[in-house]
């Protein structure tokens, strides 16, 4: 399978991120950290939400299998396939809430933060009421909770630039890392003034935990009809794919549920299950199910990859 001329001339149309079809970039992602290698039909790097419902809505129209990867790092091949390629470990591994009007309309050079129960998983930042005073990547010990969650607002941007080209230059590392904090500190040392600026909502998905969070988020904010599928067993917010059977099961909620999967006899709960898996007299929560895997007779909450097995 290739694809269609009209399709990645309508892709390049509507895309802003990368659009990658050489031969280099396929084979880069053309593995994982599996032992499985299998050739993509071609890779986009979505910039933003309209990047990626492009790709999807166009995907759909040309009848082109996609195959959505973060960084990569999957055990059990789930990141490869004969697809289109949807690499959103670049700019879309993040959602945030925000009041954009509030923060891009103020005086001040702001840095978004929001509290989190494992600071030392991120940047954090030291305040004086709302004005930074430290920032630190990743602390062993961190003075504050407050976790920066990438979204900075520079009203002189030359003044960043200045300040991230000098940590390149004079090999400024953190953690044996370029790092955006340690440039933000060195405006702050510098005497420029930085302030926090509130977050309605932010997940950053890299874990199990957050992405079945994200989920979550994104269930109970859909306003479509068609995520919020109800019916006998049915407990909304779901999302049920396309030719899915569920049969004598309790479902939900927060229950995404791709095209073609089949659940007997099982209870599901706060998990998303891949395209054409089967599930049996099974009671799952908590979970991560990849595609075309199979589960029977288990209890508990696990994370399954792609075309894999589990019997209780």
């Amino acid at each position: 399978m290739s694809l269609h001329p009209d399709f990645i001339n309508e892709l390049r149309k509507y895309f802003t991120g990368d659009v990658r079809l050489d031969i280099a970039s396929k084979i880069l992602y053309s593995t994982d950290a599996s032992i499985y290698q299998i050739e993509p039909l071609g890779v986009a790097v979505p910039k933003t939400q309209d990047d990626l419902q492009s790709a999807v809505e166009l995907a759909a129209k040309y009848k082109v299998p996609i195959l959505p990867r973060g960084a990569g790092s999957s055990l059990g091949g789930q990141a490869i396939g004969e697809a289109l390629i949807l690499d959103c470990s670049r700019w879309l591994d993040t959602i945030v809430e925000i009041d954009w009007a509030g923060l891009i309309g103020g005086e001040k050079n702001a840095l978004a933060v929001q509290e989190v129960e494992n600071p030392s998983a991120f940047g954090v930042v030291e305040t004086n009421g709302d004005k930074i005073t430290r920032l630190v990547e990743k602390p062993q010990h961190p003075p504050t909770n407050k976790a920066v969650v990438g979204v900075y607002y520079v009203r002189d941007y030359s003044m960043l630039l200045d300040a991230t080209t000098e940590v390149v230059e004079n090999g400024i590392r953190t953690h044996g890392e370029i790092q955006l904090t340690d440039a933000f500190e060195l405006l702050l040392k510098k005497g420029a003034e930085l302030y926090t600026f509130p977050t309605q909502a932010w997940y950053d998905c890299g874990r199990r935990e957050t992405i079945l969070a994200t989920n979550c988020y994104l269930l109970e904010k859909s306003s479509s009809g068609a995520e919020r599928v109800t019916g006998e067993g049915i407990t909304p917010p779901v999302n049920i794919g396309r030719e899915v059977t569920i049969e004598g099961s309790e479902v939900g909620p927060h229950v995404s549920i791709g095209p073609g999967s089949i659940v007997r006899n099982s209870k599901l709960k706060n998990l998303i299950v891949g395209s054409n898996c089967l599930i049996e007299d099974s009671k799952l929560k908590d979970s991560l199910i990849g595609d075309n895997a199979t589960i029977r007779g288990f209890s508990g909450d696990l994370s399954l990859g792609d075309y894999s097995e589990i019997t209780g």
